[in-house]
Parts: C-alpha cells; sequence; structure tokens
C-alpha cells in the first residue's frame, strides 16, 4: 500500500507543480492555478491517511487534522477550477461560504469518523466531476475528456470504502494514473486555449491593420513578411509584388542604408525598445514621398521581428512647407519678405559674419498708383524686382521688405573701408539698371530708388538695430533728388529717435502744459529804445530740459497737434501780456509766429479774437508774424487770413522773408504791415553785396509802407549795417537773449522809467547808440557782454 500511496503522491505534486508553472506562463488561464494548487493539496492525502492509518495518539490527530485540510481545500480548489475552467466564476461571496461549509463539515467527520469523511469527500468530487462533464461537453475534445476524468476521479475514490484496506492499494494506483491523464488533458486545453487566443488576437490584429490608415509592415530576417494594405498602397506594391526591405532600396544613400539596417537589428535584438524616424522616400512610380516610421519588437510565428508603422506625411509636409514660403515670401513678386530678412539678420549676427544690409526704397511710388491705379503698380513692382533680380549677382540675396521697399543683403570679404566699397559696388550695379526704364506691358517707367546702406558689425550686431540704421540712410537719402546712396551714419538714428520722442510726449506735454514763453526783445534802430518782444516757445520735458523749438515744431505738424500747440501759445502770449498790464507796466506789441498749417485754418482769426477778449488784451497789443514759405505755398488763404487779422486791428508782419524762394512782389501782393528779414541776409552784413539786398528790400517795403525788422543780428557791425540799409527795428543776440516772463518785464519797468531813453541822446549812426538799450535789457540775466563782441549761440 505504502509504495502506491507515495507513488500518488509523487504524481499529484508533479501534475499539480506542472499546472501551476504552466498558469505562470498563461496568466490569463486562471482555472490552471486553482486546479494546480488542487492537485498539490490533494497531495497531501495519501502523507496524512498512511500517518493516520499507522499512527498512535497525537500524530493520529495530526493526521486527521490534516485530512480534512486536504480533503477540503483540494475539494474547494476543484470546484472553483472546474468553474473557471467551464466559464462560469463563482462570486466571492459564493466562494466564502462554501469554503466555510466544507471546513465545518470535514472538520466534524473527521474526527468523528474517518470513513464517513471519505464517503463525503468521494461523493462531492463525484458531483464536482459530474457538473464538469456537463459544463465541458459542448467544449473542445481536451475539455470534454476533462469533465470525464474528474468523475472517473471521483468515482475511484468509492474503492476503498467498498473494499477496505485491501483497495488501498489500488484506489492510490487507479487515483494516480486519472491525474495523470487529468494534468495532461488540462494542460492540452490550457495550450489549446492559448493557441485559441493568440488566433483570435492575431486575426483581429489583421482586420485591424487591413482597415487602418497607417501603413504596417512586419520584417524578420531581412524580408517583409507582412505588408497591409496601406503600406502597399503607400509604397505603390500591390500584391503579389513583395515590398523591399529599407536597405534593399535602391533608392536610399549608402549611409542612410546602413543606418537603416543596424537600427533593424537594435530594435529585433532588444538594444532598443522603441525607434522612430522620418525622411524621404521614393515609390515604385518615381513619385518623391515624406514618411514618417515608428518601430518595436514583436513575435511573429514564434520568432523576433520588427513590426514597422509607416505614416505617409507627404500632403501635411508639403502643406507646411506651403505655408512656411508663404509666411517668409511676398505674394506678388515672390521674394524673401520682412520674416525671411530678420531671420537671416538673427542668422548672420549671431555668426558675427561681416555683410552689408542695403534697403532700397522707390521715390514717388504712390504717384504710379494714384496715376495709373494700383494693378499698374503692383505690376511696376514686380518688373522692378526682376529687374533687381537680374542685376543683383551672386552671393548678394533680394528680398521685398514692404509695399515699395526692397533690400539686399551681401556677405562681405575684409574689413573697412574696403566692405564699404563692395556695398556701393553693389549699389552702383542697382543704380545702373534703373537708368534703364522697366517695360510694362502697356508702359515703360523710369524709377527712382533711394539707397540706404548699414554694414555688420560696424554700424549696429543686432538686426532690428542693422535694420534702423540702414532706413535712416534711406531717409536721408530721400533728401538728395534722383538715384541716391547713403551710407548709415548714427546721427540719422539719433535724429529718428529724437522725432520719435518728440511726437509720443507732445499731447502729454500738451495736457500738462509743459510749454513756457521766452521773450526776445526788438530795439528801434534808430535810438535804440524798446519797441517790442518776439514770444519764443519752449518745452520744459521733465528729464529733458528744455527743448528746442527745431526738435518738437515739425513734430506737431507731422502728428496735427500743432493747431493745439498754436493755440496754447497764442493763450500763453496773451496772459502774460493781461498779466503785465494789470502789473501796470507800460505795454509793447508781443509777436507771435504762426504755422502754416494755422494759416490754412477758416477759424483762426476768430481763435485769436476770442483769446484777445478772454484776456481783455486790446489787438494793439499782439502781433502776428507768417512765415515766407506758408505765405508763398497759400498766397488766397494767407491774402484771406491777413485781411481777417487786419479787421481786428492786428499788426500782420511776414517772418523770415529771404529764407525760401523769396519775391518781392509777395510783398505787394499781401495787405502787410511789416517784414522780418531773415538772418541768412543779415549774417553776410556789412559785406557790400550783402549791404546792397538788404537796403534794396528796405527801400520796397518803404515804399509799401512796411516796417523792416531784421532779425539775427549778433555783432555791432551787423546792427550799424542794417540800420545804413534802412531797416526799422534790430532783433538779435546783440541785443538781447530771449528771456523769461520775469526778466522781460524787468526790461519793461526800466523802458517805463525812462532808462531806454537815455538811448535818445546819441547821434544817429554811431555805434554806441544801441549800447545803453543792450544793458538794460541784458542786465538781468547777465548773459550778453557790454562789448560788441558776438556770443556764442
Amino acid at each position: 500500500m505504502l509504495p502506491s500511496l507515495f507513488a500518488n503522491t509523487l504524481v499529484n505534486f508533479t501534475v499539480g507543480l506542472a499546472l501551476v508553472m504552466a498558469w505562470r506562463t498563461h496568466r490569463e488561464q486562471q482555472f490552471l492555478h486553482a486546479l494546480g494548487l488542487s492537485t498539490l493539496m490533494q497531495a497531501m492525502a495519501p502523507v496524512a491517511f498512511a500517518l493516520w492509518w499507522h499512527g498512535q495518539g497525537l500524530v493520529a490527530a495530526g493526521a486527521a487534522v490534516l485530512l480534512a485540510v486536504a480533503g477540503g481545500g483540494s475539494l474547494l480548489l476543484l470546484a472553483l477550477g472546474v468553474a473557471r475552467l467551464a466559464g462560469r466564476e463563482p462570486p466571492a461571496r459564493t466562494r466564502w461560504v462554501v469554503a466555510v461549509g466544507l471546513l465545518l463539515l470535514y472538520g466534524a467527520l473527521v474526527p468523528l469518523n474517518l470513513r464517513a469523511a471519505a464517503f463525503a469527500h468521494a461523493a462531492l468530487s463525484l458531483v464536482v466531476g459530474m457538473l464538469a462533464a456537463r459544463w465541458l461537453w459542448p467544449g473542445p475534445l481536451a475539455e470534454r475528456l476533462s469533465g470525464v476524468l474528474l468523475i472517473a476521479v471521483g468515482a475511484v475514490q468509492f474503492v476503498f470504502l467498498l473494499v477496505g484496506e485491501p483497495g488501498a492499494g489500488w484506489q492510490a494506483a487507479l487515483g494516480t494514473v486519472l491525474r495523470a491523464a487529468l494534468g495532461l488533458a488540462l494542460l492540452y486545453a490550457a495550450v489549446a486555449r492559448s493557441a485559441a487566443a493568440t488566433r483570435h488576437l492575431r486575426d483581429q490584429y489583421l482586420r485591424m491593420t487591413e482597415k487602418s490608415h497607417f501603413g504596417v509592415v512586419v520584417i524578420q530576417d531581412e524580408q517583409v513578411v507582412y505588408a497591409n494594405t496601406a503600406a502597399r498602397q503607400i509604397y505603390l506594391r500591390p500584391l503579389p509584388q513583395p515590398i523591399p526591405v529599407p536597405w534593399h532600396s535602391e533608392h536610399l544613400l549608402d549611409e542612410d542604408r546602413q543606418a537603416a539596417r543596424q537600427r533593424h537589428l537594435a530594435v529585433v535584438t532588444g538594444a532598443v525598445e522603441h525607434a522612430s524616424w522620418a525622411g524621404p522616400r521614393t515609390r515604385a512610380d518615381g513619385r518623391r514621398l515624406q514618411l514618417r516610421f515608428a518601430s518595436w519588437r514583436i513575435d511573429w510565428d514564434g520568432r523576433p521581428a520588427e513590426q514597422v508603422v509607416v505614416i505617409d506625411d507627404t500632403e501635411h509636409h508639403d502643406t507646411t512647407a506651403a505655408l512656411l514660403h508663404q509666411a517668409t515670401h511676398d505674394g506678388l513678386t515672390g521674394l524673401p519678405n520682412r520674416s525671411a530678412l530678420m531671420a537671416q539678420l538673427a542668422q548672420w549676427c549671431g555668426q558675427g559674419r561681416p555683410f552689408a544690409l542695403l534697403v532700397m526704397d522707390v521715390d514717388r511710388f504712390q504717384l504710379f498708383n494714384e496715376a495709373h491705379g494700383p494693378s499698374v503698380g503692383d505690376l511696376l513692382l514686380c518688373a522692378l524686382g526682376a529687374a533687381l533680380r537680374e542685376a543683383v549677382p551672386e552671393p548678394a540675396r533680394l528680398l521685398r521688405l514692404g509695399e515699395d521697399e526692397f533690400a539686399l543683403l551681401l556677405p562681405l570679404q575684409g574689413v573697412a573701408p574696403a566692405a564699404a566699397a563692395q556695398a556701393r559696388a553693389l549699389a552702383e550695379r542697382v543704380r545702373a539698371r534703373l537708368r534703364d526704364p522697366l517695360v510694362l506691358p502697356a508702359h515703360r517707367f523710369y524709377v527712382d530708388m533711394s539707397i540706404g546702406i548699414a554694414l555688420h558689425p560696424d554700424m549696429a550686431t543686432q538686426p532690428e538695430a542693422l535694420l534702423r540704421a540702414a532706413q535712416a540712410a534711406v531717409h536721408a537719402a530721400k533728401a538728395i533728388p534722383g538715384l541716391a546712396v547713403c551710407m548709415a551714419d548714427p546721427r540719422f538714428e539719433r535724429g529718428s529717435g529724437a522725432s520719435l520722442l518728440a511726437e509720443q510726449g507732445l499731447r502729454a506735454g500738451l495736457r500738462n502744459e509743459e510749454f513756457v514763453l521766452a521773450f526776445q526783445p526788438k530795439r528801434s534802430a534808430r535810438d535804440g529804445r524798446l519797441t517790442g518782444f518776439e514770444a519764443l516757445v519752449r518745452w520744459q520735458r521733465p528729464g529733458a530740459g528744455l527743448v528746442s523749438p527745431a526738435d518738437f515744431i515739425p513734430a506737431a505738424e507731422r502728428t496735427g497737434l500743432i493747431g493745439p500747440l498754436g493755440a496754447l501759445i497764442l493763450d500763453k502770449a496773451c496772459a502774460q501780456v493781461a498779466a503785465w498790464q494789470r502789473a501796470g507796466v507800460a505795454g509793447v506789441p508781443v509777436a507771435v509766429n504762426v504755422s502754416p498749417l494755422q494759416l490754412l485754418d477758416a477759424g483762426f482769426a476768430g481763435l485769436v479774437g476770442r483769446t484777445l477778449a478772454r484776456h481783455g488784451v486790446s489787438p494793439d497789443a499782439l502781433a502776428i508774424e507768417i512765415t515766407e514759405s506758408a505765405a508763398v505755398a497759400h498766397l488766397d488763404d494767407a491774402r484771406q487770413r491777413i485781411q481777417e487779422l487786419r479787421a481786428l486791428g492786428l499788426e500782420v508782419s511776414l517772418d523770415d522773408f529771404g529764407a525760401g524762394i523769396s519775391s518781392l512782389n509777395i510783398l505787394r501782393s499781401l495787405p502787410l504791415q511789416g517784414v522780418k528779414l531773415d538772418r541768412l541776409l543779415i549774417d553776410p552784413l556789412p559785406a557790400p553785396d550783402a549791404l546792397a539786398v538788404v537796403r534794396a528790400v528796405c527801400q520796397l517795403a518803404s515804399a509799401l509802407g512796411m516796417t523792416v525788422v531784421a532779425e539775427g543780428v549778433e555783432t555791432a557791425a551787423q546792427a550799424d549795417a542794417a540800420r545804413q540799409a534802412g531797416c526799422d527795428q534790430l532783433q538779435g543776440y546783440h541785443f538781447g537773449r530771449p528771456l523769461p516772463p520775469a526778466d522781460a518785464e524787468a526790461c519793461l519797468r526800466r523802458a517805463t522809467a525812462g532808462a531806454d531813453g537815455a538811448a535818445a541822446a546819441q547821434p544817429p549812426g554811431g555805434t554806441t547808440d544801441a549800447m545803453p538799450a543792450l544793458a538794460i535789457c541784458a542786465s538781468s540775466l547777465d548773459l550778453t557782454p557790454l562789448t560788441p563782441t558776438a556770443p556764442t549761440r
């Protein structure tokens, strides 16, 4: 009996261990786990039975407990394994209820009557076997056989109960055979199920890949063993044509072919878990494709292989390339645009290489649009781009920056001045081409361009700064007629920067009333007495000090702020005159300059009248000076405004006479009361030719009943010559710098007290008759010396 029990134990243990190991390999086969543990527990039953049969006392009692645990546990796991094999997984609550019931049953029967316990175990095993046979009969042969063997395993346990001790050996022997057969049947069922699952997954995979829009290729042993429909369409390889592996493609370069082979080996051997790459490929009809790839290792028919997913990115690549080209190229001429220029500038500046940036702007391009329409303007730009492309040699690069603005980038050899000479030579090629007309379908046009040149790194080292420098040079070149070329200079950019700062700060300056007036005295040429002041505006800008009118008046005219600024100046001048009148100071006329844009305003005379009335100032206390350029450019409007101002009782004079294209006829054409000679006529005095010109103007003005004022008198010699030529009043640094209101008031008080009258005793024509007045008005600032030397400006 003992040998049979030992063999039974060994077989049960071996079969149980095999089932558990099979489960570890195929975790999805959960029934193997339960049936393997059941068989292992069953392996303990013969040992426990032998100990109980031959043992005494505690040994027999311990063996009885072991028999209860082994019997109940193996039966519970057997039922659970059969349920899982049949696909009838019981709920956890049911499993616990059955487990507790079996433990109670075996715990009660084994100590009382081992035969009763054995009978119960055999009966329950037979019931489990019968259920298994019923549940598994519709399944495969191996599973049906497993159900039959489970019935036999349960039935054989009745041998000992029916025959007694002589039947124990036979039961053990039959149980060993049946358990071995059951183990084999279960293992076969597990393998069959795994194979079926694998086939199912493979079928699913194939169905999925065949419907996929992405190409799927499996490479094994340097052969394409599988390619789905999408992959064949990508490579244009219909069945049965094979798809060559990448390193066998005749379209790959040698280095690419070698890299493909090494990547495949790395993936298949597991050195690389996942690989991805992209690049151009050529399909069977010669079309170039842009493909993206990703690959990893798989098992194909039990051997390692590489699965490659192929994505045709050609459309996206071409769309992206088109969008990039659109973003970096001009749609009209096809030339690279400003974005491309900035990218190239950033690259070259980062590399530190010397190069020249030439910015070219079409002069008077708006005339072409206005005369012929925008369509002709577009044709002209296209023709200009083509002409410049032909004229510009390699390696220079032509770009279009804006509507009528082009640029050239030229790598330079050597250093300045050789670099500058290369840039000028390129500009000269452009000028030479543009001396010939541009031919359009229905027109022939000559085009002038202003060219600005900035050198890197001499002028700037940053892209934005270099472009600003070149564009500032273009603006400087536009002041030169024709095809002008100008090299960048720091002062151009400083001038542009100052203009921009002035434009940005003007509105705040007007809102905060940061503008103040200075008053420069006018003197009688005959006796030196004070005859008036000219109100000169200054901008007291926070953080910048006093700003000259030359810096902010043009900015005010460009931005349309000259009207509010002029109204503010007029208001401050009238307010100051009113303050002097309230202080009891005898007034003299205060002259206010008027911008040409103000002169074009039909409501200007009304504004002046309202301002005078608001401050209670009489019209004879205010004088208006208009510029010669405004009067010449807008003669009719100037005549109308002057008549309106004269009707208010104001004195109107022509300022800066001789600074522009002067016409003596203008003095006759306008109802003026005075004329002020520009410093350009006064500076050459006392030269005889200059004296003759001034004398002629004075004679004509005298004949027309006008007062003549000489502006910019800085020396005694100039003052004496202007007096001799016939000027009525003199103004300039020789007689006093512009004074703050308080110092101008002091000058007025001295004039009221008769201090200026001392000059009346001096004989006319002498060089000393103006000196007392000079001393009186300059003493408050102590700026002008008492000797007739020209002060520094």
